[in-house]
């Protein structure tokens, strides 16, 4: 390895990078000192001939390197299909900081021998940096903020012997690897487009999917499972598969599935995100457009095919729906990073399987493809980011338990229970990162709370339940005009700015609200009523600090709207458009507090009900019936059915009309007034919402599905059939009329 041309100083990294690559590992360089100084010092390494592709990640781009190297941390993602072998990220300029989303996704494109050099200041944690702008929401400044998560994750590097230390004016320090198990690279396998013999399996897999038999594709990062979907595309076209279609949480994360396949197949070409060739197609959809396609009858169907890639980051809702339109369908996903967790994913997907699909399969990539086993970078990374953060033990229920609220500060330095709580997020919530770990410790006005046994118990650090709220709102009346006006958008507060900008409320912004961002119980203890605990805690925490609202935000989806409504809470807005990665409209939810908030969760609750037929017939068409029906129960429950909607009630010639078409022939068309009143007094009388009479005239009456889509949704003949089971459910809810 040339290294006459680096200054001696740096003499021991290359010695480290000797041993690295002989061992196919990687390792973290920690410089610290003054930026000028830090720049220097890393221009000195980056500048020896020995790198072939290294990678700059920092606010702005540093003079001395080729601009082509160089990308801002907002960016990193974009590097997720190449490999480098020296990454330097910039976390001690005046306009860069460490950024965990951007840390973690360049880490794992390190290839074996590489170094990862990490620049900080020498007192690194003391203050924030500058990408705690991104946490500083109103009022405050991101100088005011604590630095509890850039203190651990120095202390953590501190106290890693594989790290290599490096002041800036000295030596770096020798890192101590540990002996490897085998410096032998991977043995080479049979397949010449495939690098590991994990890989070659699981391509064979994804080629010879059957009908009702979905594949599990589970691995850590770094195995090439993308890679394996890429291949494995490129293998379909070969054989005559007309089309595939694949999804995931955002485009970027199947850059690496279309590079592969670009490069198998020569003759191809990418247009935007769908590659053809010979009239073949492989093309992305994201999970809002696809679930949409596939309801209207656009995708999926006999033959169909569907790869679904980090599908732990998208709702084990909208993968049923997909289990059911796709009759040949994968799953892939990371077992432990950044794209969500894959063990949280088998915990909650698993029941739909065995269910639905009680023959699927499952396939695991262990072997490192980038990097050999025992590799420090990679359980580094984990460590510093908590990518492998696990619940504790499932304690038996006779075991008490009590609400108790965690010290941030005690939290930063207890790193056990840190993972603990943690963990128990990450396997709850399909949309946990990196940077909420960070958000859990500085975010201004964030609290953890939760249900854990007795401090004398001998598990008492194992927690049981976990919630996670905000606080927002109290703004002035002349800001909350501007921001209502839409002429302001400060940074956070999205509950209160939410009803601002959509709902026009200005008193929601000058109101106190505490928001329940994260909710989360042991998966060895759902069904208990630990989530209604936590959240009857949670109220009367709050009405003690003396706010005015408790509110939460979620994806509409009626298991979640029982829970929230069971505890007395009331929808005050519905998003009209699904969310790209979730697919499903954001629903706003709040409960009051105070007689302030008595009055305004009053105001919201009815001009959203005032709203809402307009709505259903328009913007929300497309909304799921089972959605429809549990927000129109709310409103026939809630304020009667005299004072919702229109203020309709059933008169005599509505029960003529609802009669005429129960039990005649009158077009159902020309009464859907009054059929619409019957589903609201329906609701009202305690009719439960998922009852499938209620949905069908939900889905006719207020979403406008006409007979066709009825016939196509219901399974039946067609339009005549579709009409005939109309007038019985007519007929069934107009029997509970007095």
């Amino acid at each position: 390895m040339a290294s006459l041309t680096v200054p001696d100083a740096l003499e021991p990294l290359w010695e480290a990078r000797k041993r690295l690559i002989k061992q196919h590992w990687r390792a973290l360089v920690w410089l610290t000192g003054e930026a000028g100084a830090c720049r220097d010092h890393v221009l000195s390494l980056w500048q020896a001939p020995t790198w072939q592709a290294p990678l700059w990640l920092s606010a702005e781009a540093p003079a001395g390197i080729d601009p082509s190297c160089w990308r801002a941390s907002k960016h990193a993602r974009t590097r997720l299909g190449g490999e480098q072998d020296l990454v330097v990220i910039d976390a001690v300029s005046a306009h860069s900081g460490f950024d965990p989303e951007a840390f973690g996704a360049v880490a794992g494109t390190l290839q074996a021998g590489g170094l990862l050099v990490l620049m900080t200041p020498p007192d690194w944690g003391v203050c924030p940096d500058a990408d705690y702008q991104r946490l500083a929401e109103h009022p405050w400044r991101a100088e005011q903020l604590s630095a509890r998560y850039l203190a651990r994750l120095a202390r953590l590097l501190r106290a890693d012997p594989t790290v290599m230390q490096w002041p800036v004016g000295q030596a770096p320090a020798a890192c101590r690897l540990p002996e490897a198990s085998s410096s032998l690279p991977p043995a080479p396998v049979d397949d010449r487009d495939c690098l590991s013999a994990d890989q070659a399996g699981a391509v064979r897999r994804l080629t010879r999917l059957r009908r009702r038999r979905p594949l599990v594709l589970t691995a850590d990062r770094g195995r090439g499972k993308t890679a394996a979907l890429g291949i494995a595309c490129a293998r379909l076209l070969a054989a005559g598969e007309p089309q595939v279609l694949v999804t995931a949480p955002r485009p970027s994360a199947v850059e690496g599935l279309f590079e592969r396949l670009a490069a198998l197949c020569p003759n191809g070409r990418r247009e935007g995100q769908a590659f053809h060739q010979d009239g073949q197609t492989v093309r992305f959809l994201a999970p809002d457009a696809l679930t949409l396609l596939a309801r209207r009858g656009g995708a999926g169907g006999a033959g169909s095919l569907l790869l679904v890639d980090e599908a732990a980051a998208i709702p084990a809702a909208l993968l049923g729906g997909w289990l059911e339109a796709f009759p040949r369908i994968a799953f892939a996903t990371t077992v432990h990073g950044y794209e969500g967790s894959g063990r949280g994913f088998a915990l909650r997907f698993r029941a739909q399987l065995e269910r639905r699909t009680p023959d699927w399969q499952a396939c695991t990539l262990n072997q490192p493809i980038r990097w050999a086993a025992g590799d420090p970078l990679e359980s580094l990374v984990a460590r510093l980011l908590m990518l492998d953060a696990e619940p504790g033990e499932a304690l038996p229920s006779r075991c008490p338990l009590e609400w108790q609220c965690w010290s941030r500060d005690a939290l930063a330095t207890d790193e056990a229970r840190l993972r603990l709580l943690f963990g128990l997020l990450v396997q709850a919530h399909y949309r946990t990162t990196p940077a909420d770990l960070r958000r859990l410790l500085d975010g201004p006005g964030v609290r953890l709370a939760g249900l854990a046994p007795r401090a004398s118990h001998e598990l008492a650090r194992d927690p049981q339940a976990v919630v996670v709220t905000s606080d927002e709102g109290g703004f002035t009346p002349a800001l909350a005009e501007r921001v209502a006006r839409g002429e302001r958008r400060p940074r956070g507060h999205l509950l209160a700015q939410s009803l601002a900008a959509h709902a026009g409320s200005r008193e929601a912004l000058e109101a106190r609200l505490r928001r329940v961002v994260r909710i989360a119980v042991h998966p060895g203890r759902c069904g208990e009523g630990l989530g209604r605990r936590m959240i009857e805690a949670e109220h009367a925490q709050a009405r003690t600090d003396g706010l005015d609202l408790l509110g939460a935000s979620f994806g509409a989806e009626p298991g979640l709207i029982a829970f929230w409504q069971a505890l007395g809470f009331h929808t005050v807005r519905l998003g009209l458009t699904r969310e790209t990665a979730t697919g499903e409209h954001a629903l706003m939810m709040v409960s009051p507090l105070s007689e302030r908030g008595q009055q305004l969760s009053g105001t919201l609750r009815a001009r959203f009900q005032r709203q809402l037929p307009g709505l259903l017939a328009f913007e929300l068409a497309d909304l799921a019936p089972a959605v429809a029906a549990a927000l129109l129960a709310e409103g026939a429950k809630g304020n009667g059915v005299a004072e919702c909607g229109e203020g309709e009630t059933i008169d005599a010639q509505d029960r003529r009309d609802i009669d005429d078409v129960a039990f005649a022939h009158r077009e159902p068309t020309l009464a859907r007034p009054a059929l619409q009143a019957l589903v609201r007094q329906a609701l009202a009388s305690g009719r439960d919402p998922a009852d499938s009479d209620v949905q069908l005239l939900v889905a006719w009456a207020f979403l406008g599905h006409d007979a066709a889509r009825l016939a196509a949704d219901q399974g039946l003949s067609g339009r005549r059939e579709a009409i005939a089971r109309l007038r019985r459910a007519v007929a069934a809810l107009g029997e509970d009329l007095a």
